[in-house]
């Protein structure tokens, strides 16, 4: 059932992706490291895009956002049940639960917005609720589909990334 509904969701990401914020690659492995980026291809209308907020699912426990030229980052933590070992050794104590990035991106262009996340190790959707600020009005990309082969049929989607299970121990990403 999963493959079918990956496969129903490659099938309609090209239709909906200019009127929607969504992933570039919309599928990553379970366990794994994925670098994703959300693409925004408009504005509000005719007016600029000028902050992109994105939320990281409870789940993820580490996520770094990727600067960009020209715009200013802001972090938001939220403490973790319990505490983690990172991969340095280091106890872990608190998550990165959203990310917003500020600057200036024209109505008639597009950009993506990258987010380095350590999947968790189940299958399953996984949503970024997203609002997008202009310069005149805002979009948010909040809404949550009865079922993820409903997404494309949702009204301001939030940005979905599907989790497959993973296949003989690799990642989607080797170096973090």
């Amino acid at each position: 059932m999963l493959r079918h509904l990956v496969g129903t969701l490659l099938a309609v990401a090209p239709a909906a992706a200019p009127a929607h914020i969504v992933f570039a690659d919309p599928q990553a492995a379970a366990g794994s490291y994925y670098a994703g980026f959300l693409r925004v291809s408009h504005g509000c209308g005719a007016s600029p895009t000028v902050s992109i907020r994105v939320e990281v699912p409870a789940g993820i426990d580490i996520a770094r956002p990727q600067p960009k030229p020209g715009w200013t980052l802001a972090i938001e933590h939220a403490p973790l049940r319990a505490p983690i070992t990172s991969e340095s050794g280091g106890a872990v104590t608190e998550r990165v639960s959203a990310v917003t990035w500020t600057g200036d991106l024209p109505a008639d262009e597009f950009d993506q917005f990258g987010l380095m996340l350590k999947l968790p190790v189940g299958a399953g959707p996984l949503y970024f609720p997203t609002t997008q600020r202009c310069t005149e009005g805002s979009n948010a990309w909040i809404n949550r589909p009865a079922s993820p082969d409903m997404w494309h049929m949702t009204a301001m989607p939030a940005p979905m990334l599907i989790v497959v299970p993973a296949t003989g121990g690799t990642t989607t990403m080797a170096h973090h």
